[in-house]
């Protein structure tokens, strides 16, 4: 019988989007666009949260 494994539960500030590049407007001499890395700050780039529930913690 298979297997199941656990997803980790989904930020729901990003929505598992945890970095997003934001262009900063400027451009380099080669005619790209300048972008800064931004990491969500509830989950600090990992996309997934920690169960809040101490039922669901002892199961992680």
């Amino acid at each position: 019988m298979p297997q199941h494994a656990r997803s980790p539960r989904v930020c729901p500030n990003c929505d598992g989007f945890a970095t997003v590049a934001i262009t900063t407007g400027t451009r380099h001499v080669n005619g790209t666009r300048t972008t800064v890395p931004i990491d969500c700050p509830a989950c600090h780039g990992t996309g997934a949260t920690r169960p809040t529930h101490p039922r669901e913690a002892a199961r992680v």
